[in-house]
């Protein structure tokens, strides 16, 4: 049966992808995949389920709505889970899989211990996907789903998904310890982690503006605060009134849990004032600030440019946001399609 489905699904895409191409040769925006069994390619392609599950987007949107509302911060940490999942070994869905005989978590990776959150949204969307449209929908869509429509659903851009991702089979606790940039990273590393991943600096800013909703944890910037050079003295960049705030959150000791937005002003809306908090020295983490302060004058007027002008940034998000699902996904016959987005068939 599944055989059958993804021989379906690579017709459909053979298809509408001829017919698109020949009609707007510039409609492809580069999506594509690694080669299936026997050395074929595969592209990825948005509308991959339109016969075999059609109803797979409403699926996703109606139990992201009701998860939203109770609780807007749960579109940030769905956010997430994408962007560490697609950095570790490709947008796979490895990072949904729980600890078993075969399979090391990468939930349990420094950046994802304590931290990543959402699964219960994922697991409740999969499991009305299975109802409807058995073994059809991967969790690495579903991944790149939630990472949208939690964006549009907190006031930000939409873009076409491009689809046909399959599940691994594997995880690689190792590589996300070292693939995913910690939040005190230098511009340096950070351009380094992005360029590995096929991404470059535009994309480096344009995706870190999705810092603009969410919260993040007292040991991911009690380092600014307090030893920001090994000196026991606080970041010199970061504005005394802010510091003095974060302070009151973020104790030198204890309260590593404690929790403070990424963008005050609008933490639950999908704006530009992420980019305007970091021209202040408002960034919370290191990683947002030396996207101002680093070297790279790059970074620096594309900050510029987001401050004072959110559509350009919408517009960068949305590409860069389908540039970063695009990380070596499996297609065409690699992987699986899993039943349970936790555990391997």
């Amino acid at each position: 049966m599944e055989l059958f489905k993804v021989t379906l699904g690579l017709i459909v895409i053979a298809s509408l992808s001829a017919t698109l191409s020949s009609a707007n040769p510039g409609f492809n925006f580069g999506w594509g995949g690694h080669g299936g069994s026997g050395g074929w390619s595969f592209s990825l392609f948005p509308e991959f389920y339109q016969f075999s599950c059609p109803q797979a987007n409403d699926i996703v949107m109606s139990v992201l709505e009701r998860a939203i509302a109770n609780e807007p911060r749960i579109a940030a940490s769905l956010l997430r889970v994408h962007f560490h999942d697609c950095f570790v070994q490709g947008c796979d869905a490895s990072v949904l899989l729980d600890d078993s005989a075969t399979i090391v978590s990468e939930k349990n990776s420094g950046p994802n211990k304590n931290s990543l959150r959402g699964f219960e949204v994922i697991d409740e969307i999969k499991a009305k996907l299975e109802e409807t449209c058995p073994q059809t929908v991967s969790c690495a869509d579903i991944l790149a789903l939630v990472a949208r429509d939690s964006i549009v659903l907190s006031g930000g851009p939409y873009w076409e998904v491009p689809l046909g991702r399959r599940d691994s089979k594997t995880a690689s606790l190792n590589a996300s310890n070292s693939n995913i940039p910690p939040p005190n990273s230098t511009l340096q590393n950070l351009v380094i982690s992005f360029i590995r991943q096929g991404l470059d600096e535009v994309d480096l800013v344009a995706l870190s503006g999705g810092h603009t909703i969410g919260l993040a944890r007292c040991v991911s910037f009690k380092q600014r605060l307090y030893n920001q050079n090994g000196n026991n003295q606080p970041d010199q960049t970061l504005d005394k009134g802010y510091y003095y705030n974060l302070k009151s959150v973020c104790p030198r000791s204890g309260g590593d849990n404690n929790t403070s937005p990424l963008d005050f002003a609008s933490p639950a809306k999908f704006d530009n004032a992420y980019f305007k908090h970091i021209l202040r020295g408002k960034g919370l983490l290191n990683s947002d600030e030396v996207l101002f302060t680093g070297s790279a004058g790059t970074t620096m007027q594309l900050v510029k440019i987001y401050a004072e002008d959110e559509g350009p940034f919408f517009i960068q998000f949305a590409k860069s946001m389908v540039k970063m699902g695009n990380i070596s996904p499996l297609t065409g016959f690699n992987g699986e399609v899993r039943k349970n987005c936790r555990r391997i068939n």
